[in-house]
């Protein structure tokens, strides 16, 4: 069974307070409890809490790079590796005039409150930190794991079977997603409760002193993901073709798969070469524009061309 609460009697949050002092007096931890805290009374405590701006004039310093816009909204990669609206920049529950930037390390900041735990009370509990997040396919938000520390993040069932005998070869819940979402329905947005409590999986939480690889591990690599842009924000990089946008698009296409997609454009032949392909006729543009998203690169004459007669592609080397 698996149980979970948030003590009310925490007050506001300030610079340098000390979150295990505030949390422990409400709380009776077991061992294998999963400690959760809200990234912004994180921030808070560490000070990273910004007077006299707005969420858009603090954006571009959160910032890697923009995925999408769609009107006020703009999705951007932290430097966390986290692709969040405003880069997770909250100016809810904080003094007018001020927002809450996201801890500088939420792994960082989850292991030193386990290790102030464990010092005052023996417990051996995981601590996760959330945020919350919106989902690119479905409407509203859940929170999310953006910290963790003493805490298996990811279950791998993989190589496992079902009880019909099925393989399951992909099947990896991310449970330090659960775990926030979970305390989230404890701790709701205005009942100014940002400690909750999981216990019932002991078995997520790591031995003393294993604090295990954190909720970066959840975070895909830069061009791993299949959304690293926007729809509309992919055909402008891919029509730009500035080779420092090319990361997001990932590893280049077989050479195959780029062929089948070069032959939708009209009057475009397409035959294999030993290092990669060569085209003829079709818009040069359309050419060096679908090359460059499946992470190939056209010739120059052949982007300069007003058609890609003879273009060469190859796989893109950087």
């Amino acid at each position: 069974m698996i149980t979970v609460w948030a003590p009310d009697g925490v007050g506001e949050v300030r610079a340098g307070d000390d979150l295990a002092a505030l949390v422990l007096p409400l709380v009776d931890l077991a061992d294998g409890d999963v400690l959760v805290v809200t990234s912004k009374v994180v921030s808070k405590a560490e000070g990273r809490v910004v007077s006299g701006t707005t969420r858009e004039e603090a954006l571009a310093g959160e910032t890697v790079r923009v995925v999408a816009r769609r009107g006020p909204t703009t999705i951007v990669r932290t430097r966390h590796g986290l692709t969040m609206a405003a880069a997770g920049i909250d100016a809810s529950n904080v003094e007018v005039g001020s927002v809450v930037l996201l801890p500088l390390d939420p792994d960082a900041s989850a292991r030193r409150l386990r290790a102030a735990v464990r010092a005052r009370t023996g417990r051996n509990v995981g601590v996760v930190v959330t945020d919350t997040a919106g989902r690119a396919w479905r409407e509203g938000q859940t929170d999310i794991a953006v910290g963790a520390a003493g805490l298996r993040v990811v279950e791998d069932f993989g190589g496992r079977v079902d009880h019909h005998g099925n393989p399951l070869v992909v099947t990896a819940p991310a449970v330090a997603d659960e775990v926030a979402g979970v305390a989230e329905l404890a701790s709701g947005k205005l009942g100014a409760r940002p400690f909750a409590v999981v216990r019932g999986r002991a078995d997520l939480v790591l031995a003393p002193g294993e604090d295990g690889p954190g909720a970066r591990a959840l975070v895909r690599a830069e061009g791993a993901d299949l959304f690293g842009y926007g729809a509309r924000e992919a055909v402008v990089r891919a029509v730009l073709g500035d080779p420092a946008d090319r990361a997001p698009f990932g590893a280049p296409a077989p050479a195959e798969e780029l062929a089948a997609v070069l032959r939708l454009v009209p009057g475009v032949e397409v035959t294999t070469t030993e290092d990669g392909l060569a085209v003829t006729g079709g818009p040069a543009a359309a050419v060096a524009a679908l090359a460059f998203a499946h992470g190939w690169a056209a010739d120059e004459g052949a982007v300069r061309a007003g058609s890609a007669v003879g273009a060469r592609l190859r796989p893109a080397t950087t």
